[in-house]
């Protein structure tokens, strides 16, 4: 019979990566986290992580006992802050994977609040343009711009963006003036590198603007804006980062612009999960209160 004592040991080491870590959160000696972790492995006769100098690191069959230990620590929870009518303290790591500009605009806004509400637990945010797996465990929470087609998925729409054309002031004093879109052909622009984009709606670009000249090219959103900023040229930029620019103008707005989707995904067998929970509810309350500002050009 397994013990939850073993089960939470483990679960932590997971998390942590060492004895010590673990031991700390669990409020018991290492030596007392590591008997639990062998007790654990020799009742389930196989080993849970690949021990090294560095600390532990999950293996195959860690991998799998770590979805059904949350579910056990779900349950446990949920019994506590039943009978005793008080809520337990959420702790554990979750990681988000977010696009780069809603990371940089929005979400670590308010990371602040959530670690208010939510002290012990550990958030980690990935923002980039890269798309992240969930089934292999890269990301616990993932927010997309579609929605997923495939895997055993639960995913909700959050809400909408809008992205319009951005150049500096000092870049259109210095250039000549843009009345349609047939001029755009006599000016530069800042893009994706695009055997470097994941994500096919990210290729707006190639959407909107035939022919244009790209003089600059980063799969980063922050150094394409950085370059709008800095004169190099015009870019679609989302207008949540933008529009507050006073150095920035808006080109043709009602001419060129792009709608966009935000999607958040969680896995089938972490939904859940009271930590997964926590952080998908918040940030799904935040995306939807800022609605009015994601669609700003």
């Amino acid at each position: 019979m397994l013990d939850w004592n073993d089960l939470r040991s483990f679960l932590e080491v997971s998390r942590r990566g060492k004895l010590t870590l673990a031991g700390k959160r669990l409020n018991v000696e290492p030596t007392t986290v590591g008997r639990h972790i062998a007790r654990l492995e020799k009742e389930l006769g196989v080993h849970l992580f690949d021990r090294s100098p560095k600390g532990y690191s999950l293996n195959d069959d860690g991998y799998k006992l770590v979805p059904y230990s949350e579910n056990i620590e779900t349950k446990i929870n949920s019994i506590y802050q039943s009978v005793s009518g008080t809520d337990t303290i959420l702790t554990g790591t979750v990681r988000m994977a977010v696009p780069e500009g809603l990371g940089i605009g929005i979400i670590s806004k308010h990371i602040k609040a959530f670690k208010d509400q939510h002290p012990a637990i550990d958030l980690e945010l990935v923002a980039d343009t890269r798309s992240r797996s969930l089934s292999k465990r890269e990301a616990d929470i993932t927010i997309t711009l579609a929605r997923p087609t495939t895997g055993r998925l639960v995913a909700w729409k959050l809400g909408e963006y809008k992205l319009a054309l951005y150049a500096s002031k000092e870049y259109l004093n210095n250039s000549s003036v843009i009345k349609s879109i047939k001029d755009l052909t006599n000016h530069s622009f800042v893009s994706y590198i695009d055997d470097l984009i994941e994500f096919p709606q990210l290729k707006y670009t190639q959407d909107l603007l035939h022919e244009v000249n790209i003089v600059f090219r980063s799969n980063s959103l922050q150094a394409q804006y950085q370059a709008v900023i800095d004169d190099i040229g015009l870019a679609l930029l989302h207008g949540f980062l933008a529009a507050d620019d006073k150095n920035l103008e808006v080109i043709l707005p009602k001419k060129i612009f792009a709608t966009r989707e935000y999607w958040m995904v969680v896995h089938e067998d972490m939904h859940q999960l009271a930590r997964i929970q926590a952080v998908s509810r918040f940030f799904t309350e935040v995306i939807r209160k800022e609605q009015d500002r994601l669609m700003r050009i």
